[in-house]
């Protein structure tokens, strides 16, 4: 395996995970590599979670600061948190151990615009980050380090950290080399400038991560896999969904407001994102460009068919067979793909100047356009913001989709009014779930309100939306944006103390 350690200096700080973990302090800001399940360490937070559970036995408990690029693993996120061996957790996470630690209060978690961290971690706003440990998959000779499957805050991590640990993991495609445009001009105001990019497939970078090597104390070998989230053909509910956004973007076109190929295209993860992309599949638009934080199966597939022409993403998220494939035929895709650091794969500037396409999923939307992808009944994290928010406000055109149902028909997710808000009407053009797609466009509120109710909404929750505005109409503080405030969070009070929206 030292193969893939070319360095001879750092080869002779090869140790055990075990090892390495004892290098990390109690109390320690720990920066770790992974976005999506991808490229994250395998071993060293295991390792790291075994220390916190002897330390808890012996009655001396140990915490750490957890910092990533996005979602990790269960090997990672779920394993400290299991042994409570987590402080303070940012900036997006998707673990279910994580979230019930969260939710229960015992476990701290700061939620962040993705392309923000690398800013925010720079000036210092969460303290000093003590630690990075990050998958790599090789090391040159010259000790310059080349990325694994993403890219996510890593850059800043190698930078800001006072110790680094390495684990080279050779399951990763030798091939990687060259895949990376790692940029190494930003600063902090007022020093700061434009971003040179026009056109998705920029390079601007290096392919490698620059750390010094007295920065590095030690490099863990691994043979381990990423994790592959698995996605569902997409259904009935979600083949609605992608139907109604590909008409709209038909009638775009037609109107001159969207070019042929459209603009650059960014999408969330999830089956009603791949269900779209596979719509696209089909379409009539060819010669496409994608500007996004992930590559996903439906992008995958838009590259192997030729409709789509090149991907600029921090990270990879694909199902098993979709990574065999990619991983078998990466030479063919080299030249077509770019994974960059987060804080450039999500930059506002860069989405604003390209005019990217955002389509990005909720947990619930509201009546004048409100959108809450982060909380459940407005108190219980889910996932995070993540990147939604860096595109929906820069983007040409920002698209929130959902299905009108969850819960068996128990929920509503369009309703008076959302129990959190991540987007504000201000950030919203389109909300489109399997009963239509409403475009908010230069819409007034009671407009929108309209449009939405008639458009978005489930049938059987249609008629309670009407007589709600209708009321509010005659009986709200104020005739903009009509609200009545005793009753304006009820579906969700009725939902949290009896299990349903439903009145009766």
């Amino acid at each position: 395996m030292t193969g893939r350690i070319r360095n001879r200096e750092l080869r002779s700080r090869i140790v055990e995970a075990e090892e390495a973990a004892q290098l990390i302090r109690p109390g320690d800001n720990v920066g770790m590599s992974g976005f999506t399940g991808a490229g994250y360490p395998k071993e060293v937070p295991g390792a790291l979670a075994k220390r916190v559970q002897k330390a808890h036995e012996a009655g001396d408990p140990i915490k750490f600061g957890l910092w990533t690029g996005a979602s990790t693993a269960p090997e990672l996120d779920g394993a400290l948190a299991e042994v409570d061996g987590i402080d303070l957790r940012l900036p997006y996470q998707s673990d279910p151990v994580t979230r019930a630690k969260i939710n229960d209060g015992s476990l701290g978690y700061t939620d962040i615009h993705l392309s923000h961290v690398a800013q925010r971690v720079w000036q210092g706003f969460f303290g000093k980050l003590d630690v990075a440990v990050v998958e790599v998959s090789g090391i040159t000779e010259d000790g310059a380090l080349i990325p694994s499957a993403s890219v996510g805050n890593n850059k800043t991590w190698l930078e800001q950290a006072d110790r680094v640990i390495l684990e080279v993991n050779s399951w990763q495609s030798e091939q990687l080399e060259g895949l990376h445009d790692v940029y190494y001009g930003t600063a902090l105001p007022p020093h700061r400038m434009p971003i040179p990019i026009t056109h998705p497939a920029d390079r601007i970078g290096s392919p490698y991560f620059h750390c010094p090597a007295d920065k590095i104390v030690a490099v863990v070998e691994t043979d381990s896999p990423d994790r592959n989230s698995p996605f569902t053909a997409p259904d009935e509910t979600s083949a609605r969904i992608a139907g109604h956004i590909l008409d709209f973007l038909g009638t775009e076109v037609e109107s001159g407001r969207l070019p042929r190929n459209l603009l650059p295209l960014q999408s969330g993860v999830g089956n009603i994102a791949n269900a779209v992309l596979a719509g696209l599949d089909s379409g009539p638009f060819e010669s496409l460009t994608a500007y996004t934080e992930v590559m996903q199966d439906g992008m995958l597939q838009l590259l192997d068919s030729g409709r789509l022409e090149f991907v600029s993403a921090t990270a990879f998220s694909l199902s098993s067979s979709a990574l065999d494939r990619f991983n078998r035929n990466l030479g063919d895709y080299r030249d077509r793909i770019l994974l960059r650091p987060q804080e450039i794969s999500n930059h506002p500037e860069v989405v604003r100047r390209l005019g990217c396409l955002a389509m990005n999923g909720v947990i619930e939307a509201d009546i004048y356009g409100n959108v809450n992808s982060t909380h459940v009944m407005g108190s219980r994290i889910q996932n995070g913001i993540g990147g939604s928010g860096d595109f929906a406000r820069n983007a040409y055109v920002s698209i929130f989709m959902t299905p009108s149902q969850a819960k068996n028909g128990a929920i509503s997710t369009i309703v008076p009014m959302v129990s959190h808000v991540d987007h504000t009407e201000h950030d919203v053009d389109v909300i489109v779930t399997e009963q239509g797609l409403a475009d908010l466009r230069g819409l007034p509120p009671r407009a929108r309100a309209r449009k939405i109710i008639e458009t978005c909404a489930h049938p059987d929750f249609r008629p309670a939306l009407r007589d709600y505005v209708e009321r509010a109409a005659h009986a709200s503080y104020g005739g903009h944006t009509p609200h009545l405030l005793d009753e304006a969070l009820s579906w969700h009070q009725r939902y949290v103390r009896e299990g349903s929206m439903r009145a009766g």
